[in-house]
């Protein structure tokens, strides 16, 4: 997979200002290719998979605290998003080390 530097941070700051506006606005494609990046769009669709995820916990717990749900849904549910949280993490930090090891590299 061939990741061009820029476009990781290109991918980055519009994933990180989408993460600040709440996910409402359309995608500008500003990053100087007039499309969308194969990063980028995996760090769209990953943040997707956290609000998705956290307002599937959000919802299983108001319906346990109202008694309309299972302790195991909501356990379920708790460790669903503790895991795509953590994979996103995980791969932020990857990507972070790959860009520090390109810096180290000499010309």
């Amino acid at each position: 997979m061939n990741i061009k530097q820029l476009d990781a941070v290109s991918a980055y700051s519009q994933a990180s200002q989408q993460l600040q506006n709440g996910l409402s606005g359309p995608r500008s494609g500003n990053d100087g290719s007039g499309g969308e990046s194969a990063f980028s769009s995996l760090v769209s669709d990953s943040i997707n998979d956290i609000q998705k995820t956290t307002a599937n916990l959000e919802v299983t717990s108001a319906k346990a605290l109202a008694g309309q749900s299972d302790i195991v849904d909501v356990a379920t549910a708790v460790s669903n998003a503790e895991m795509v949280v953590e994979t996103v993490v995980t791969v932020r930090d990857k990507v972070l080390s790959a860009y520090n090891d390109i810096l180290k590299m000499p010309i």
